[in-house]
This record gives C-alpha cells, structure tokens and sequence, in this order.
C-alpha cells in the first residue's frame, strides 16, 4: 500500500509524512493508525469497507469486498485494539469467531502494557446469541455480552453458561452504556466493526472519535445498504487523517472527528 496523503496536522510528532508516495512496511502501517496517547476515556474508531456505489455488502455480508490490502488493514486495526465491538446481527451474519493474533502481534502487545489479544464485546438487546457459535467455541478470550434487564433471563444464563461474561444495563443498551463498561474495564483503544445499525447508533449519540474507511475497487448494485444508518442524520464534521492506496484500486481512509480541534483532544499521534 502506497500512502497517498497524510495529514501533519494532527501528527506533529509522526515522521510519516516524509513518506508519502511510498510503499508502507508493518510498521509504518502501524503507526499510520496509531491511537492517540495518554487516553484518558475510550476512544471510538469505526472500521468499515464499502463498495465504489456505496454498499455495506455483497448478497448480505461484507466479507466478499475485502481486498488484500483492506485485510491487511483489519488485521492490523485489530492487533492495536483493547477491544473489539460488534453488534448481534452482524455477529450471527459473519459468524464471528474470536480475535487470533500471530506471535510477534502478540508480543508486542504484551510490551505496550496490552492483554495478549483483545476481548469481543458484543452488545445485543435481547441476549439471543448462539452458545454454540464460534464467538464461544473459537476464541482464546471470552466474549463479553453487553444486553438490556428486558432480556430473557434465560438466554442471559445460556451465554453465562457458555464462558460469556454477561453485562445487564438497564433501559437500552446505549453508547453510553456500552463506553461505560469498557471504562469500568480500563480499555481505551475500542474497534468497532459494526454493524450499520450499531455504527448510526453511536454516530447519533456523538460517540464516534474516528472512521477508518475502505472503498473496495468494485459496484455491486443490489439492496445492501449504507455503512451507517439510524433513524435520523447525524451531521458530524471529520478531519481527514490519511489517505492510503493499493494497485487494485482499493482506497483506504482514514478520519478524526473535527470537534474541540483547539484543544488538541482528538489529535492522533
């Protein structure tokens, strides 16, 4: 992957900007999609690939849009993650496992103060999750299941049943809720991979800090939707962080949400 833009005013202390043009190496990657420092709160990245035309996915999964270098990015947005945040729907769509993580990852995640692998949360109103699904069955950590008082106590049992540590909120389960959790938990660096249901909600409740973005060399047509959706628009103003791009045509984003910029609260490292 070739970096085609950065942008040196939120990484004054970052010497990527010399490399612009040029072919990124692991660690370039990295750091390219660092988080901030010194986090003092969770903060919020979304990562999200979608079609040239706009859709979230392909015959209802996102999974046949990944490109190499768009798996290359996921990977690496994992491994710098505490946690990773995935709604229900798209838990039982893509048929989530656990996060697996080669050895070096592993080690320099253990260097950085970091678990060896980051824990999935998954946040579900009605608890209805399958026990026997590789969420449970292949995972190295336990999921976290974060679920409302109004859901079955029963099913609630099943997950604690099956390895899950299970989170009741009362009322909905919101962003709020959600953050406040991975607060109690201490972990800072949070991944959201979806779904759109899940990514409008935070985006309405203003709790998205950046949007890590592919756009997959490809249009599909069809009924699939956008990357977000909620029942109202959201207006979010978002600083363009870099701009990444492979040989494919794949083009990979990244934004920072633009509020409280004069404090220097959201820039990235």
């Amino acid at each position: 992957m070739r970096l085609l833009d950065f942008a040196t005013y939120f990484t004054s202390d970052n010497d990527l900007a010399s490399r612009v043009g040029a072919e990124l190496d692991d660690d370039e990657l990295r750091r390219a999609y660092a988080y901030p420092g010194a986090l003092t709160r969770p903060w919020v990245r979304v990562n999200f690939v979608s079609t040239v035309d706009g859709a979230v996915s392909a015959d209802g999964v996102s999974a046949g849009l990944g490109t190499p270098s768009d798996k290359r990015v996921f990977g690496a947005l994992r491994a710098l993650a505490d946690v990773v945040v995935v709604g229900a729907g798209t838990v039982r769509a893509e048929d989530y496992g656990g996060v697996h993580l080669a050895d070096d990852e592993r080690e320099r995640r253990i260097a950085a103060g970091q678990s060896p692998v980051p824990r999935i949360v998954v946040v579900t109103a009605s608890a209805s999750l399958d026990p026997q699904s590789r969420l449970f069955t292949d995972t190295e950590v336990p999921p976290t299941v974060v679920t409302a008082s109004s859901s079955s106590p029963e099913a609630r049992r099943r997950l604690d049943a099956a390895g899950a540590r299970v989170v009741v909120v009362d009322g909905d389960v919101t962003p709020a809720a959600v953050t406040a959790e991975l607060e109690r938990a201490g972990e800072r660096r949070v991944l959201l991979e979806g779904g759109p249901g899940l990514f409008g909600t935070f985006l309405d409740d203003d709790a998205v800090d950046e949007i890590c973005s592919t756009v997959s060399p490809v249009a599909v047509a069809g009924s699939a939707g956008r990357i977000a959706h909620s029942e109202h628009a959201s207006m979010r103003a978002m600083n363009r962080a870099h701009v990444l791009a492979d040989d494919d045509g794949t083009l990979l984003t990244r934004w920072v949400r633009a509020r409280n910029a004069e404090t220097g609260q959201n820039e990235v490292p």
